[in-house]
């Protein structure tokens, strides 16, 4: 599987943006949990949002929940990262990743996923 994040871009506070992440390989794009995580300037990559593989469930983590809202488009091998009222604090490399096995107690975990796509800065200025 391999995956191209798009979307980043500089925002002010309180505006927002969507990613995008696009699937291709030999795969097939709904059998997979598809997830967001982000990594600030001298943090280490923290979950931002998932969405699993059987039933679409959705999580977040816990600074994001109400703002940022996760989706797939299965026909399209497509997930989204919706970001609404952004805070200086959300700047940061967003990148989406994809596991086909992952359990849920595992989603948060950045080691549990097997595949990654590159990357797309946010910067949300004050």
């Amino acid at each position: 599987v391999q995956l191209q994040a798009s979307g980043g871009g500089l925002v002010q506070a309180g505006g927002s943006l969507r990613l995008s992440c696009v699937a291709s390989g030999r795969t097939t794009f709904r059998d997979y949990t598809m997830a967001w995580f982000r990594q600030a300037p001298g943090k280490e990559r923290e979950f931002v949002a998932a969405i699993f593989r059987s039933g679409g469930n959705t999580y977040y983590t816990d600074s994001v929940k109400g703002r940022f809202i996760i989706s797939r488009d299965t026909a399209k091998n497509m997930v989204y990262l919706q970001m609404n009222r952004l805070e200086p604090e959300d700047t940061a490399v967003y990148y989406c990743a994809a596991d086909r096995s992952i359990i849920l107690s595992s989603l948060r975990y950045d080691s549990q996923y097997d595949y990654w796509g590159q990357g797309t800065l946010v910067t949300v200025s004050s």
